[in-house]
């Protein structure tokens, strides 16, 4: 039997929506891209040190506990950013007293304000999300334990009321229309890693094509989140109410690490196994994304193209040729149509070698052949 051959390989390239734009981010590569009201995108370009060998990115679990903060403190970042060039016309008439207080936090804290306020920013919406999602299930269980009268139903309430309040989250905030726009460039975000790591060029009908679902993205992350602390809770049980408390929190970090690594492996692998689980976050994302304009897919590439050689991978792991159209006749032959169509092949290692590709990525400019 012929083996099966993967129809999409794995880029590593990961982003996210921000106002009006997406923020893409390759190893230690940052890009924003925001579409002004004029029109106009800007791209800004941040640069970092990237170790791969470090022990953050190295040791399992850990890493993802490393990753999940870096990802929240960039995006909030990028997201300030992006809203710095929308600004309210009630904020421009209340310009002095927002003055007033920013140099009141640069007496305090120095050059450091700005870090402190996004330090600050960080911790509220993690400490938002536990209430929300970990402590008030809970609260809620422990309250209707009295009636309940077994463990295991009430950890089974505590599950479901997380998957529930989640769901209703999401599902509520996409009523808005500037997070509808969010989800939009989210949804564009999407198209272009998957039409980067199908082999496509990066064209806005090609993205257009693509689809706007994909294994690697932060909902089925914070699912995954949502779904095994519930799994974890109802397993490591302890009688005390205070440790109970204490162990929700504890393990915070612990169910951060797992969900890394199983997102990280769905992203990379196919199995049945990995479908199934990534199943609910697919279908999750049908709420978390939209289908993107061709103004926000022409954002998302220009983001795209700023911390990734697109054209370098897809030489290295793809072979595209133009092959005859055919049809079915009506005595079931098949006949070609005279028209051509792509047809895009994922080369194995052997083949990898063959090209001849020394695996640099090249930044200068220069275009790789197709």
């Amino acid at each position: 039997m012929a083996k099966k051959r993967r129809r999409s390989v794995y880029s590593g390239i990961g982003g996210q929506a921000v106002l009006e734009g997406v923020m893409m981010r390759n190893k230690g590569d940052t890009a924003v891209a925001v579409r002004k009201a004029d029109g106009e995108i800007v791209v800004n370009l941040k640069e970092e040190k990237y170790d791969p060998k470090s022990l953050k990115r190295r040791i399992p679990f850990v890493r993802g506990v490393f990753a999940f903060v870096e990802s929240l403190t960039t995006g909030m970042e990028m997201l300030s950013y992006s809203a710095s060039f929308f600004d309210d016309e009630e904020e421009e008439k209340d310009k002095d007293k927002k003055k007033e207080k920013k140099s009141l936090l640069e007496k305090i804290f120095g050059d450091k304000a700005d870090e402190v306020v996004m330090g600050l920013t960080v911790l509220f919406s993690i400490g938002f999300a536990v209430l929300l999602f970990m402590l008030l299930p809970y609260g809620i269980s422990e309250i209707l334990r009295k009636y309940l009268r077994n463990d295991s139903l009430v950890l089974l309430l505590e599950g479901v009321l997380r998957i529930v309040f989640f769901v209703i989250y999401v599902a509520s905030i996409a009523l808005m229309k500037d997070i509808r726009r969010l989800y939009q460039y989210h949804g564009a975000e999407h198209k272009c890693i998957n039409c980067i790591e199908t082999g496509r060029p990066l064209t806005v009908e090609n993205v257009r094509r693509s689809s706007r679902f994909h294994k690697r993205c932060g909902t089925s992350f914070l699912l995954f989140v949502v779904v095994l602390g519930v799994i974890l809770c109802f397993f490591i049980r302890v009688d005390q109410i205070w440790l109970r408390f204490l162990l929700r929190i504890a393990l915070i970090p612990v169910i951060a690490g797992l969900s890394f690594e199983l997102l990280q492996l769905a992203g990379k692998r196919d199995s049945f196994f990995l479908a199934l689980i990534s199943a609910p976050g697919l279908l999750l994302q049908r709420v978390t994304t939209k289908e993107p304009d061709d103004s926000m897919i022409e954002t998302a590439i220009a983001a795209t193209e700023a911390v990734f050689d697109w054209e370098a991978f897809q030489k290295k792991h793809f072979e595209r040729k133009m092959v005859k159209k055919t049809e079915k006749v009506a005595d079931g032959r098949e006949m070609e149509t005279g028209e051509e169509t792509m047809e895009i092949n994922v080369l194995d290692i052997e083949e990898q070698l063959r090209t001849g590709y020394t695996g640099v990525i090249r930044r200068d400019g220069d275009k790789w052949p197709l």
